[in-house]
């Protein structure tokens, strides 16, 4: 399971809201998920295989049922990565805002400077 993987699955609405369901009701089987939503149940089991395969649900079978269920490791690490992302581009926003403000700051100068000899004239 690679960050890229776990965010391909995520693409899918129909799969982002599997998540959910599972975030919030815990382990189902396809049938009651496929309940859920607008789509078939093969459709679900389609859409819980590409999970299954990015590593961000994981399958137990109990007798002729199989539940599937979150398996956090994955939306941790891809989460985690995206903060990562998040705090280089806050860090890289900070010099950009330190730079704009240094530059009104000049231009503020300047202007009093002009003033200054306009006054003194």
């Amino acid at each position: 399971m690679t960050t890229g993987e776990v965010l391909a699955a995520l693409a899918d609405p129909t799969r982002r809201r599997l998540v959910e369901l599972l975030a919030r009701a815990g382990d189902r089987t396809a049938t009651s998920l496929a309940g859920e939503l607008p789509v078939t149940r093969q459709a679900v089991v389609q859409h819980l295989g590409v999970l299954k395969e990015a590593g961000v649900v994981g399958s137990l079978r109990s007798g002729r049922e199989v539940r599937f269920g979150l398996r956090p490791d994955a939306l941790t690490a891809t989460a985690r990565w995206m903060e990562d992302v998040a705090a280089q581009w806050d860090r890289r926003l900070a010099v950009i805002k330190q730079l704009a403000e240094a530059e009104t700051q000049l231009v503020d100068a300047e202007k009093q400077g002009d003033v200054m000899m306009t006054r003194q004239r």
